[in-house]
């Protein structure tokens, strides 16, 4: 397991001092450790943060998705996805069923079991301890701050352009 304290004034002396890498390490670090904190708190529940995301978003569009519509949603390939949805329908989380009118077309649903683990994993304590250190006004402003950055980096990734027709 990786020890997740660092000694700050150790990492700084490793840096060469560039604002823009020194931001995007505190971010990255910020994210991991809050990431760490929603795993830990997921694992007793036999869950990965990945899968609540997805028990989240089946269980919050009653059953309707599409594993690629799933997979836009969590900014995944549709081969992570459809992974990930294997090893929940084999844990018995989600159910993959053939949609009766459209042919070659899969919905997604939970079963009693995935809603049961959606509704335990929705508590999401480490997430709202750790961010009640900033108020709503340090937290609207984060929000914005990392809206800019997400559409810079789309920009950068070309994800900008108009998405291509979807047969959902």
């Amino acid at each position: 397991m990786v020890d997740t304290k660092l000694n700050q004034d150790t990492l700084e002396e490793h840096l060469d001092h560039d604002q823009d890498y020194d931001f995007w390490l505190l971010l990255t670090r910020a994210r991991q450790l809050i990431y760490r904190a929603r795993e830990l708190e997921l694992l007793r529940y036999h869950l990965t943060p990945e899968q609540a995301l997805v028990l989240a978003i089946v269980y919050n569009n009653n059953n309707k998705l599409t594993p690629s519509k799933i997979a836009r949603l969590v900014d995944r390939r549709h081969h992570s996805v459809s992974s990930l949805l294997i090893r929940m329908e084999q844990k018995g989380l989600v159910k993959r069923n053939p949609d009766t009118s459209i042919k070659n077309l899969i919905r997604v649903e939970l079963t009693d079991k995935g809603e049961k683990a959606y509704l335990l994993s929705s508590k999401r304590g480490p997430i709202h301890r750790i961010l009640k250190v900033l108020d709503y006004q340090e937290k609207e402003l984060t929000r914005l701050v990392l809206l800019k950055l997400t559409r810079a980096a789309e920009e950068e990734l070309g994800l900008t352009r108009d998405p291509l027709p979807s047969s959902d």
